[in-house]
């Protein structure tokens, strides 16, 4: 699954005019913008003609000014991540990087993607949806027990997640992950490991294991901590990886994703993988993990913007 594929070309002339899109709204902007700096970096040093953009207004500016050609889209969560910018850049004729329009939409909505996970008959824990308002949270407590899980249904970057472990700390869970959106998802614990897969094409990155002295991969863990520990080679048999890669895979196409991007799942006890989400557009910070995985293949940071910006010819 890890076979690495050629380039499909080495004339940085080919991408035109690029407009490097971060930052916006979003609560996830920190990441972006300190993702950004290290992507525009490796654009300039590959000699890809680039300019950086802080939100949507200022690239449709520069799209219809005729200073853009190509968008390389780093712009995380609801905006850049959920289809909108897709749509848009769809109808302007204006080719992007990563997954289109449907699977863009899809997969940033927990509950939908799960409910097509389940579909078909994709793990992915069991999960309860509280509406707007709804705070009824005692039949999840009845049938799963602790510890559970409340998230936001449309963000990424564990931004919004408690893991609660006791009824008392449920209504402050459910009103943190309704700063971030209307729709809040129960979920009760999977124990087990945690994996990431980094997807590049159809080709499928080095699995990465996590270990966090936290209570779970939280967005401090991911961007802040220094103790987070990291595992690639992941230590798993080499016909396991394997098998979760190409189950990663179909997990990313299930969910219309394409072009590149990050499928995070548990591994039980029992060696079952439960996926937890798919992230079309995935961080490339100092800890983030695709870059991590791809220079297990010898895949440079430079190397990788450019496979990630060939997604948009």
């Amino acid at each position: 699954m890890n076979r690495v594929t050629t380039l499909r070309t080495s004339d940085a002339s080919h991408f035109g005019r690029v407009g490097l899109l971060v930052g916006g709204d979003s609560a996830e902007r920190e990441v972006s913008l300190d993702g950004g700096q290290a992507v525009l970096a490796a654009l300039r040093r590959k000699h890809i003609s680039s300019e950086v953009f802080d939100g949507c207004g200022a690239l449709f500016t520069a799209i219809n000014e005729g200073r853009i050609e190509r968008v390389f889209n780093l712009m995380h969560g609801p905006g850049g991540e959920d289809g909108a910018l897709q749509g848009a850049l769809q109808l302007l004729g204006v080719p992007v990087t990563g997954t289109g329009l449907l699977g863009s939409a899809l997969s940033m909505d927990k509950v939908r993607s799960k409910w097509v996970w389940q579909r078909r008959e994709i793990r992915t824990p069991p999960f309860g949806v509280l509406g707007r308002g709804d705070q009824l949270f005692e039949k999840f407590i009845d049938e799963w027990g602790f510890p559970l899980f409340v998230k936001p249904a449309g963000l990424g970057s564990s931004i919004g997640i408690t893991k609660v472990e006791q009824p008392d700390a449920m209504l402050s869970a459910i009103s943190l992950a309704r700063e971030y959106g209307e729709t809040v998802i129960v979920e009760p614990e999977i124990k087990g490991k945690e994996y990431f897969a980094g997807i590049i094409g159809e080709m499928v990155l080095p699995l990465i294991r996590i270990e966090t002295p936290r209570q779970f991969y939280d967005y401090t863990a991911k961007y802040e901590a220094d103790d987070t520990t990291y595992f690639c080679p992941c230590g798993l048999a080499r016909d396991v990886e394997e098998s979760l890669q190409t189950l990663s895979l179909r997990a990313f196409q299930t969910l219309d994703c394409s072009a590149w991007g990050r499928v995070d799942f548990i591994l039980d006890e029992d060696e079952q993988a439960w996926f937890l989400e798919a992230n079309t557009v995935p961080g490339m910070t100092s800890h983030s993990l695709v870059p991590q995985a791809a220079a297990q293949l010898d895949i440079g940071f430079d190397e990788l913007v450019w496979r990630i910006l060939e997604s948009s010819l």
